[in-house]
């Protein structure tokens, strides 16, 4: 069990970054969702929809690779693992660069095709998130390596200040700067440069924060040389190949939904339904952290504890608690919606209508992101076996899944069919995760108690909406049904804890 309360604290701390981080990020949202019409915020749910696409190209496969290779090499060889690891990004993101640039213009005409914004703009946005994404992916390395050294604080800490940058530059342009020239008019000739609502100010905050965060990593990259050892690159750039592919097709599947939705929707219609999607998804945002935080503290912990004796158990014990606090957190999400919608409240009555009448699929996109928790807990087994090949297979599965029925429900089903593709693409992954997991790489998951938790979590939200029409007081006594089932259930375990502190 002590070992299981070291990752517990080291998955905090990164955690507590994450809540930090994205409760600043939060911030954001009730603001821009009343300055900017769905059709405006749907632009802006897509190019990051865009963004994390491409992301994936460029960092290649490296964090877990350098993870892996670390626990590979001699100690006095880590450095040539860093710098190989180092050198494949500078590489990916100067490529990127240069072919950006050079279908700016083509690439500007195809996404003005809407017409909600000029060419001119889409240039701005396209050449701010080019160098956002360049930069962000000179970063991985240096933040894998911050938490190879199990160095979670410094890392909550410049995740932090990476947020705290991002908001005050965007409250700036979007809050401060309309509010000076509004009370002081006698200021508004050294604002002639300002352009009032524009979304382009929301991505130049972000490169700000992304510039600063990579100057602030110097000491990580200090060191840093371009010599390269072929052998140890051949052997890296095999193991991270098959990730580089899954790491691409897993994206794809929970990323098209946003990308394609647009172009599948007649007229303007696939914006405005993208910013529905887009807004509600912020609330959800919130169980997507506790997939972040165990990601961040899972990944180095898992590589480096796999050759004690009780690893599998150790692992399966994780998986066990880490659904059942998922859970937890989708049916408090999902109960309290009520009070919760008022951060994704629009300017007027017309544009709080359009956000608030995707609330009723909220919890599906919380059990999808519980489903996508399983699979990260699941994909332990492939990488440590070093049999990423299997990955590469189950995000291929899951993102031919999602291209096909993409194609098939968002055109019936807008938005709503998105959710439920990704649904359908995240069980296909884990089943096939769970299942060529146990014949590669066996480790004993209680299965049956984990799908009883899931199972009465979907009933008990189910029974709210359905039932009491997402009534606050229901939901909430329900959520005090599935608290008491996980104590009684879980009673020898936490009294064991107890005792122990």
């Amino acid at each position: 069990m002590s070992v299981v309360k070291r990752f517990l604290n080291d998955t905090a701390i990164y955690g507590l970054s994450t809540i930090v981080s994205r409760l600043l990020n939060f911030i954001l949202t009730p603001i821009l969702v009343r300055k900017l019409d769905t059709g405006i915020y749907g632009i802006f749910t897509n190019m990051y929809s865009w963004s994390a696409l491409i992301n994936t190209f460029l960092a290649f496969g490296m964090e877990t690779t350098y993870f892996r290779y670390l626990q590979k090499v001699d100690e006095k060889d880590k450095m040539k693992v860093f710098n190989n690891s180092f050198i494949v990004t500078i590489f990916t993101s100067l490529v990127f660069l240069f072919v950006l640039f050079s279908v700016i213009s083509p690439a500007s005409e195809w996404f003005a095709a809407n017409g909600l914004q000029s060419v001119a703009d889409y240039k701005q946005y396209i050449c701010f998130m080019g160098l956002i994404l360049a930069i962000d992916a000179l970063a991985v390395v240096p933040f894998a390596k911050l938490r190879s050294e199990n160095r979670p604080v410094r890392y909550a800490l410049l995740k932090t200040i990476n947020i705290c940058v991002f908001v005050c530059f965007t409250l700036s342009f979007m809050v401060f700067i309309p509010w000076l020239i509004r009370t002081f008019p006698s200021l508004e000739g050294f604002f002639t440069w300002y352009k009032g609502m524009w979304l382009g100010y929301v991505f130049l905050s972000n490169l700000i924060a992304s510039a600063v965060t990579l100057l602030m990593l110097w000491p990580q990259i200090r060191g840093f040389s371009f010599r390269v050892d072929k052998k140890l690159l051949n052997s890296m750039f095999s193991y991270s190949l098959p990730i580089f592919i899954a790491n691409v097709s897993f994206i794809v599947n929970e990323h098209l939904d946003k990308i394609l939705l647009p172009s599948l929707l007649p007229g303007n219609v696939g914006e405005r339904e993208l910013g529905i999607y887009g807004a509600i998804s912020k609330i959800a945002m919130f169980l997507s952290i506790f997939v972040q935080a165990f990601r961040l503290g899972a990944e180095p912990f898992f590589f480096s504890y796999a050759k004690n004796e009780n690893a599998k158990k150790v692992y399966a014990l994780i998986m066990e608690y880490f659904v059942i606090a998922m859970v937890l957190v989708m049916v408090g999400l999902s109960m309290n919606i009520e009070w919760l919608k008022y951060f994704i409240k629009g300017g007027n009555a017309e544009q709080v209508a359009r956000y608030w009448s995707g609330l009723d699929y909220i919890p599906i996109i919380l059990f999808n992101y519980v489903l996508l928790g399983i699979y990260m807990n699941l994909s332990v087994w492939y990488k440590l076996s070093d049999q990423t090949k299997y990955g590469l297979y189950i995000s291929g599965m899951g993102a031919l899944v999602t291209i096909v029925l993409c194609y098939v429900l968002i055109p019936k089903y807008s938005y709503v069919g998105a959710i439920l593709v990704t649904s359908i693409a995240y069980t296909v992954m884990v089943f096939l995760s769970y299942f060529w997991g146990q014949r590669n790489y066996p480790i004993p998951y209680k299965v049956g108690k984990t799908v009883g938790y899931l199972a009465l979590g979907g009933a008990l939200v189910a029974i709210n909406y359905v039932f009491f029409a997402r009534n606050f007081w229901s939901g909430n006594a329900l959520l005090f049904v599935y608290c008491a089932v996980v104590l009684y259930n879980e009673r020898v375990v936490l009294l064991g804890l107890l005792k122990r502190g």
